[in-house]
């Protein structure tokens, strides 16, 4: 029974995934971060089509054609303007989850992404290329949004035991929409003239659907009782998602973690960056995000094509493999839910591992793929394996371990600096990797092998499982870290009444 006591401490139930819980996973995470993948790639396919069409607008406009500088410096834009709206998205998360919570900030996203999808979707009728560099950078914002409040969102309506694998489903939902753009993309659907703007237009779809089924679940619990100090609330948000009436234990642990807050008091990202008890906690996440995004995975995205026509791939044929490639990310997102009772610390290591040996790899290969003939086919198979490592753990633990370090008085300031490093980190990525590969060429990916071997390094050292644990025994765990006590101003025999 849950409300049998053990030296006063109320004895949880083992969380189950309830129909409650599951459609407000699967709903949030398609209305949100579903459009976070599926704008990474939706401009990829189309791009031929859509700078022909900068063009010929630039023609009619002005009556001599676009010189090739002008044209590429848009297209940069077109493509840098995401990432760079995804930091000032980041930097509105602790703001709007405090006033809203974390559901209504769910809510009031998606003007980030209907509003933009309706730009894009009317460019080509509009005569304007402007408007969709505008549209990125807003649906870069809706974006640098949902990749740190649908984490948040789910880590606290998740029981402890289902933390982990719920984590997972929004990394899932961004390679579902990479690899549905990828689709989409194929030159006989819509990545082609006459298709593209409804392609861009698309992303508003999951938004309306998001907007229309999200407000019939519950807000977070904890955002209820912790921060509106709404018990009844709170309580009955549990009572749905758990599936039965007594849900005092995880009240008890929520009163705890509220008056042990109350002692510390409530953190800004200022107070954060000088909390001695939250030194350790901050750095494994800056860290690990910049492990994520410095890796190289943006990177390998981008050189896929060339490597693939090297290997010989037919042109037309590439759309396909890169397909391929996407349903492979997807498959081996979907496999981490059946290795995540192995913990988030291995996922970690073993991702990061594989990550940097396929980057040696792949630098082996390209160096002589010109003079092996069969070397094309390593490199093909280089960076599927790096996909795969990728998958496992630098791509959807980061936010998993973001939500369970950090408290709730902590947890909104902590998801803006992860998130602003992971958006400033891909924008950089983006914009030097160019460099990179005209001066380096194959041998850039050492970079990002020894990126990937500092970060694991790193986690192996420092950063403890997480799997299983209340946010409280996190917290103290780290405490020992960061030599510093936490304040209880009472027991467990106390809160638990």
């Amino acid at each position: 029974m849950a409300d049998i006591e053990e030296w006063g401490k109320p004895v949880e139930r083992r969380g189950r995934l309830t129909v409650v819980l599951a459609l407000a996973t699967l709903i949030s995470a398609f209305g949100s971060s579903f459009q976070y993948g599926y704008n990474v790639a939706v401009i990829n396919s189309p791009s031929p089509f859509m700078q022909q069409f900068y063009n010929t607008t630039y023609l009619e406009r002005y009556g001599s054609p676009m010189e090739d500088n002008f044209l590429t410096l848009l297209w940069s834009l077109s493509v840098s303007m995401y990432p760079l709206g995804g930091f000032f998205g980041s930097l509105m998360v602790a703001p709007l989850v405090n006033k809203l919570g974390r559901k209504g900030t769910l809510l009031f996203n998606n003007i980030f992404s209907m509003v933009p999808a309706v730009m894009m979707g009317v460019s080509e009728i509009a005569k304007t290329y402007e408007i969709i560099i505008v549209a990125r950078f807003i649906v870069g914002i809706c974006a640098g949004l949902s990749s740190n409040v649908v984490p948040m969102y789910l880590g606290e309506l998740s029981p402890k035991n289902l933390r982990g694998a719920l984590g997972i489903v929004p990394q899932l939902f961004i390679t579902i929409g990479i690899l549905s753009a990828q689709v989409l993309g194929i030159r006989n659907i819509l990545g082609n003239s006459t298709g593209w703007p409804l392609m861009l237009g698309l992303t508003g779809i999951p938004a309306l659907i998001e907007l229309l089924l999200l407000p019939v679940f519950p807000e977070s619990p904890r955002y209820m009782l912790i921060q509106r100090g709404d018990e009844k609330t709170a309580k009955k948000a549990l009572q749905r998602l758990r599936g039965w009436e007594d849900v005092d234990a995880e009240l008890s642990e929520m009163r705890l973690e509220d008056q042990s807050e109350k002692a510390e008091g409530h953190l800004s990202v200022l107070s954060l960056l000088s909390q001695r008890s939250l030194r350790w906690q901050l750095v494994s996440i800056i860290i690990m995000n910049m492990g994520q995004q410095l890796s190289g995975v943006n990177a390998i995205y981008y050189y896929a094509d060339n490597i693939y026509a090297t290997a010989g791939v037919n042109q037309n044929d590439i759309q396909y493999v890169t397909v391929g490639t996407g349903a492979v990310n997807v498959f081996m997102t979907i496999a981490v839910f059946i290795v995540e009772a192995s913990g988030r610390r291995l996922l970690l290591l073993c991702g990061f591992g594989i990550c940097c040996g396929a980057c040696v790899l792949l630098t082996v290969a390209l160096t002589f793929q010109e003079s092996v003939t069969w070397m094309p086919y390593v490199s093909i198979t280089c960076v599927i394996i790096y996909v795969i490592g990728h998958a496992i753990g630098p791509s959807p633990i980061p936010y998993v371990v973001t939500t369970e370090m950090f408290r709730q008085s902590a947890r909104p300031a902590a998801f803006m600096v992860a998130g602003s490093v992971h958006w400033l980190s891909n924008f950089t990525v983006g914009l030097i990797f160019p460099f990179l590969e005209v001066s380096l060429g194959s041998y850039s990916f050492i970079i990002f092998s020894f990126i990937c071997l500092v970060t694991l390094v790193y986690i192996w050292l420092v950063v403890p499982e997480t799997k299983n644990k209340t946010f409280l025994e996190i917290s103290q765990m780290f405490a020992k870290m960061n030599k510093v006590e936490i304040k209880l101003v009472i027991c467990w025999f106390i809160a638990a009444f």
